[in-house]
């Protein structure tokens, strides 16, 4: 066998150490991801689905079950990921270790040829004769030296043949445990490919009762949207008193430092525009304003899945959680008002410099206007909707008396 160069065997030795790191890598990402998924599943299960007794209306079932079916789709197409990915780990493992078999058999036949002319000449009296034959002593120090390098060298093929048969074994072992997870991971997929095909035939039979009386659920679409732009105006109206009202005080105090925009925003004081710094400085790292929830509607313009002429819009976000759930701040700041609104329960605003943070469909109310509020601590509790039988929260987040994504701000919503 040709030997390759030794700069060549160790680039090609870095290429391999480095694509096995990037691939373990990858793979632990994609075991996190579905875990993840797994988690929202285990949510939407427990949050959504919480009992087969609780009447539910066939919109709010098809909003249910789509939740589930995205889920396990997703969980489906990672789980495809890993195991695609576990295919190439082990054909690659499969050609190192015929690489490897290929060169313990190299160092083995030379290892042998190397003893068997060791042994030809092992007796001490050939050895002693090899040395009193020298013609000089610089010969003689020369073949004492060759005699140390020999054995050394013998000493060295040895330990070099130990290591690649260690690690030959320790690549079989891994190639049989990847094979295992690549079997299990199938196996676990066959399981959420039969899942999904019950869960789309109750869909398809949900939407068909749907479209077999489509303009009264779109009538019903309508009117509760009707009512959320309702409570959203409400809302809107309250923001713009709270910090007109905020704005009065902020210069009757005379510490302001920043006077409100011509859109109708905060006079800051040196307090607020820290205190907004910081809330910014959190995008995307802010707490959930619930321990444990999932989001069933998101914001922004939305098409009906089932009626593409009908189309939603949410100010917010509405968070699914258990009943009782404790509602927290997301971050410190003051309760600037706390209001009643027909069709949203109790709501709280909590200001953070020029930001909002407003909390709707509270049952309960822990905190106070005007009081300091720290990151997340309870100023309340989620209402449980009679009719709907679910406790969800509607948040939402403001910049002066602009609505913005609440997603873009809360970590991993």
């Amino acid at each position: 066998m040709k030997k390759l160069p030794v700069y060549l065997a160790i680039l090609i030795g870095l290429i391999t150490v480095s694509t096995s790191f990037a691939q373990s890598d990858k793979q632990k990402q994609l075991e996190e991801k579905r875990q993840a998924i797994l988690e929202e599943i285990k949510q939407i299960n427990s949050l959504l689905f919480k009992t087969k007794k609780e009447e539910k209306s066939v919109l709010l079932q098809v909003g249910d079950i789509n939740q589930r079916i995205s889920a396990t789709e997703n969980l489906i197409r990672v789980t495809n990921q890993q195991a695609n990915l576990l295919t190439r780990n082990i054909n690659e493992n499969i050609s190192r270790i015929s690489d490897l078999r290929e060169e313990l058999k190299v160092m083995k036949e030379d290892y042998a040829k190397m003893i068997q002319k060791s042994y030809k000449s092992k007796s001490q009296q050939s050895r002693i004769m090899f040395l009193l034959s020298s013609e000089n002593f610089l010969q003689a120090y020369k073949r004492v030296q060759y005699m140390k390098q020999y054995a050394k060298y013998r000493k060295k093929q040895g330990e070099g043949i130990r290591v690649k048969t260690e690690e030959l074994q320790k690549l079989n072992q891994n190639l049989i445990d990847q094979k295992k997870t690549k079997q299990k991971l199938i196996a676990e997929n066959e399981v959420s490919k039969k899942q999904l095909t019950e869960e789309r035939k109750a869909q398809q039979g949900l939407i068909a009762t749907l479209k077999k009386d489509e303009s009264t659920f779109t009538a019903q679409i309508r009117a509760k949207q009707k009512e959320a732009d309702k409570i959203d105006r409400e809302i809107d109206a309250l923001i713009k008193a709270a910090i007109e009202e905020a704005n009065r005080l902020a210069n009757a105090s005379k510490k302001v430092t920043k006077e409100p925009t011509t859109s109708g925003g905060f006079a800051l004081t040196a307090e607020d525009k820290a205190l907004a710094a910081s809330f910014s400085n959190n995008k995307g790292k802010l707490p959930w304003p619930v321990e444990k929830g999932m989001v069933v509607k998101s914001f922004g313009t939305h098409q009906h899945p089932q009626f593409p002429n009908v189309t939603t819009n949410s100010s917010g976000v509405e968070i699914a959680t258990e009943d009782n759930a404790p509602v927290r701040s997301i971050f410190e700041g003051t309760v600037m008002s706390i209001q009643v609104i027909k069709g949203a329960n109790k709501v709280v605003f909590v200001q953070h410099g020029e930001y909002i943070s407003v909390y709707s469909n509270l049952a309960t109310v822990s905190v106070h206007k005007g009081e300091k509020v720290s990151t997340k601590q309870k100023i309340g509790t989620v209402a449980k909707s009679p009719t709907e039988g679910r406790t969800v929260l509607k948040f939402y987040i403001y910049k002066s008396n602009t609505k913005i994504n609440p997603a873009d701000w809360i970590y991993r919503m």
